[in-house]
């Protein structure tokens, strides 16, 4: 009776969670590297896989062994670096790159899709308009609409992937990806759900807690199977929109856009109604997310300076910044966010890694020499893809080992974990040395 309850409990807590992953701005994604992945997409899934659903698992699990948040993970490096990483982290889910990307989404799929004519300025202006609102008044209205919405969401994506299995619009082409692994590995940077992994950890705790789970042990299993019940859901979403957008290689080219080839698919298997849709649940969704991220944010930052920036300021100062930023369209935010990207989450993986196999076996040292050899490539690699710095790195970065796959960063962070061991080995005259982390 007690593990029916104990499951019962994981399993609400595991479809929420899915819903928070999920989103709507993430679905860009998979058709995009089916696409280009061709015959290749299933090894190319098995990248996008690792850090588009297996790393936030990990990460979820590495954050509630760590403390519960992202800063407690961090500061295993130390509390400054915690504190660091965590702005990013915030910054990155927040105004820089999601919030704006969710109403990007939205508008390309939603608005654009049904009426073309319609402004991007007004669309951004009345989608921020509405989420200050709701993220000031914090009504449950948006999160009743979102808990029915999620589902429909949901069987409307099942619904064309089904069709699609069994009513293919095409055959997979051939791959156009130099690495299919390490680009889907890459493409699952985008989705920044290893990053939200470490924020939703507080959330899921706080569930628990409020369930009567409060041992250690406890809250580490239903964390687990919850955690497991998302990536399962994501596996499936992901998954088939990734095939279906490999055998659309003769409706479509390489270069075309995100939004525009998962519009494209939807028509030609549902038709003109089912792509509309698609847009109404996919805007609705972007904007929960919207609200929930933009809470999320103002609730850190006004914390982070003792109320010296009030909640609402926070608010107001992420919406106008995820407005203006909006506007510039998904490619566009996409391809800004990728040298960012490519600089936190070898670093996020490397904590990560580290906290789920070592725990408080593994001594500060190791942390930081992982963590600093992963930057030592991350740093010049996502200066080189901005286009700040390149001759020299790329010479040198062509002689590290995997570096042609782009895991350069997990030769280096490797590197730097053994010296962290010999110095550990040096001062304590073992390689383990327990370390109280708080």
């Amino acid at each position: 009776m007690m593990f029916s309850k104990q499951f019962r409990d994981a399993f609400i807590i595991g479809v929420a969670l899915f819903a928070m992953f999920f989103g709507a701005g993430n679905l860009i994604f998979p058709p995009y590297m089916g696409l280009l992945g061709g015959e290749s997409w299933a090894l190319t899934f098995l990248g996008f896989a690792f850090t588009g659903i297996g790393l936030p698992l990990l990460g979820i699990l590495a954050a509630s062994r760590a403390g519960g948040s992202v800063e407690h993970l961090a500061s295993r490096v130390s509390s400054v670096f915690g504190i660091i990483l965590s702005v990013i982290v915030l910054l990155a889910i927040g105004p820089l790159l999601a919030i704006p990307r969710t109403a990007a989404t939205a508008f390309e799929l939603g608005a654009a899709a049904i009426w073309p004519e319609f402004s991007a300025v007004l669309f951004s202006v009345l989608f921020f308009g509405m989420t200050f609102w709701f993220t000031m008044n914090r009504n449950n209205v948006i999160r009743k609409i979102g808990k029915y919405l999620t589902p429909f969401l949901v069987l409307t994506l099942a619904w064309i992937i089904v069709r699609g299995i069994f009513f293919p619009i095409g055959e997979p082409g051939s791959a156009s990806l130099r690495s299919p692994f390490g680009d889907g590995f890459r493409e699952g940077y985008q989705t920044m759900d290893a990053l939200a992994s470490l924020v939703f950890t507080q959330i899921v705790i706080a569930a628990l807690v409020y369930q009567g789970y409060k041992s250690t042990a406890e809250q580490t299993r239903l964390t687990l199977i919850a955690g497991s019940i998302a990536a399962l859901g994501l596996l499936l979403v992901y998954g088939g929109l990734m095939y279906l957008g490999a055998t659309a290689a003769g409706l479509f080219e390489s270069n075309v856009e995100r939004t525009t080839l998962l519009i494209g698919i939807t028509e030609a298997l549902l038709g003109g109604s089912g792509a509309i849709a698609l847009g109404i649940a996919v805007t609705i969704a972007c904007l929960t997310t919207a609200i929930g991220l933009t809470a999320t944010v103002a609730e850190y930052f006004s914390r982070l300076t003792a109320q010296r920036l009030s909640y609402r300021t926070v608010a107001v100062i992420t919406v106008v910044f995820s407005g203006f930023f909006a506007i510039r369209g998904v490619t566009e935010i996409v391809n800004i966010a990728y040298p960012l990207l490519v600089l936190v989450y070898p670093v996020a993986i490397v904590l990560i890694l580290l906290t789920i196999t070592g725990g408080t076996f593994i001594h500060r040292f190791v942390y930081v020499g992982g963590v600093s050899g992963a930057l030592l490539v991350s740093i010049p690699e996502a200066l080189h893809i901005a286009g700040i710095a390149s001759g020299p790195f790329t010479i040198v970065l062509a002689l590290i080992p995997f570096a042609e796959a782009g895991f350069a960063w997990a030769v280096a962070g490797l590197a730097g974990m053994l010296i962290g061991l010999l110095t550990v080995r040096v001062y304590y005259g073992t390689f383990f040395a327990n370390v109280d982390w708080d």
